[in-house]
């Protein structure tokens, strides 16, 4: 089956306190961006890329996809007002029944493996999204305070999230509405169930100066085999 990853690289670098896009910072020498984008080519060898760029840094874009393993799967479009809309953007360019993936392009330490997990389960259910265990204690506002909620029903969602074609793209016609905070819950207001599958908790989303700290160690430890 043909195979799509949209990947979605629009953040800034405010919460990074950087003049640099999150996702052009380096670690080991490399921008966060390639480490993602060779995933991708590393899973599978006739999966194709659409990364989506904002404008202004579409240069960029080209330069970092250049030095990937197979620049010829890659290629780019613009991004839109949210991440929505960039997402939309991406999935103008799929024309085949195929599975999709979309991916956060600062979720730099994926591993092939977890996008072949993906794509399975999609096949198999219609979409897989990853996701973790919480660890940690949960609490929600409430109009009476903060009440404890049990953590073992609580799931962190990640990407890549993986669907059939014509799902996503039937679900991306939808206008956008505020609830839309990644692409299983635009999916989902269509009726659609969601399925879940286990996923990494080296999956983390750069974000902070300490996540930077964090992928480092994790990418050196995987290049000892560790």
């Amino acid at each position: 089956m043909e195979k799509y990853a949209v990947v979605v690289a629009g953040g800034s670098g405010l919460r990074m306190g950087t003049p640099v896009p999150k996702q052009f910072l380096e670690i080991r020498e490399r921008p966060v961006l390639w480490y993602t984008l060779n995933a991708f080519l590393d899973a599978f060898s006739d999966l194709q890329i659409i990364l989506v760029l904002p404008e202004q840094h579409l240069e960029t874009g080209k330069r970092i996809l250049r030095s990937t393993y197979d620049p010829d799967r890659i290629w780019m479009t613009v991004g839109g007002e949210t991440r929505f809309h960039s997402v939309r953007n991406g999935l103008q360019h799929i024309h085949k029944h195929s599975i999709v993936f979309v991916h956060d392009g600062v979720r730099c330490l994926l591993t092939p493996d977890l996008v072949r997990r993906c794509y399975a389960a999609a096949v198999d259910k219609g979409n897989a999204i990853p996701a973790i265990a919480a660890v940690d204690t949960i609490r929600i506002d409430t109009i009476n305070g903060s009440e404890q909620i049990d953590r073992n029903k609580v799931k962190i969602i990640q990407t890549p999230q993986a669907f059939f074609s014509e799902l996503i793209k039937s679900a991306f016609e939808q206008d956008f509405h505020e609830s839309f905070t990644d692409e299983a819950s635009v999916v989902e207001r269509l009726g659609v169930k969601i399925h879940l599958i286990e996923g990494e908790s080296s999956n983390i989303k750069i974000t902070r100066p300490l996540d930077l700290l964090i992928a480092e160690k994790v990418l050196e430890e995987r290049e000892m085999g560790l």
